[in-house]
């Protein structure tokens, strides 16, 4: 319904503005326009995570990004370790960008009024990632390390090489995920890509 109205606006803007009308999650934002480039959005909640993890798969190809989501997700993206919301989300995102909280959005500020708090954050993607790691590996030690979370990292990632695994990299086998930074998780990345590190 608002791709009549949008319209009319790119009408109006003189050639500064177009629209296109296409499903997000399978759009290359790279082919709308040359660098620099910037995305600017309040993300559809449902989707905003799955958005954000294509976007970080090449994240050099953005100067920033500035985006809404639910404040729970937000939450994830800027967390620190040790703390309730730092998870693989806050892993990937801050091994790829600088991540800030920029504001809180009361759901009064929308009409209808949503039942969440909502929050905007500011990603600048790293001209390199904060530490060396293979991303693929870096996702499938994540997924198992806060898979279970609660349970000691030599037991949530033994199907990955487990205590073994921990050893090569130099971390603590009785070690939590959340009390990993992302260098530590770079760490056991690596040790997985070759097997034959010492630490």
């Amino acid at each position: 319904r608002c791709i009549a109205a949008l319209r009319e606006l790119a009408e109006a803007a003189d050639g500064r503005m177009t629209v296109i009308e296409a499903d997000a999650l399978t759009l290359d934002l790279t082919t709308i326009t040359d660098k620099p480039r910037q995305i600017v959005s309040n993300l559809p909640y449902n989707v905003g995570t799955p958005l954000l993890l294509g976007w970080l798969e090449n994240a050099t190809a953005f100067q920033r990004m500035t985006l809404m989501f639910q404040k729970e997700v937000a939450d994830r993206l800027t967390a620190v370790p040790r703390s309730k919301a730092y998870g693989r989300l806050s892993v990937l995102s801050q091994w790829l960008c600088e991540t800030r909280h920029l504001f809180d959005v009361k759901p009064s500020a929308f009409v209808p009024p949503p039942a969440v708090m909502s929050t905007v954050v500011e990603l600048i993607p790293r001209a390199e990632p904060l530490a060396p790691a293979n991303r693929l590996t870096l996702e499938a030690v994540t997924r198992h390390a806060f898979g279970q979370r609660r349970k000691m990292l030599r037991q949530s990632l033994k199907p990955l090489g487990g205590e073994a695994l921990l050893q090569r990299a130099g971390i603590a086998p009785t070690a939590r995920a959340e009390e990993l930074s992302v260098e530590d998780f770079c760490l056991l990345a690596n040790a997985i890509v070759s097997p034959g590190a010492t630490g």
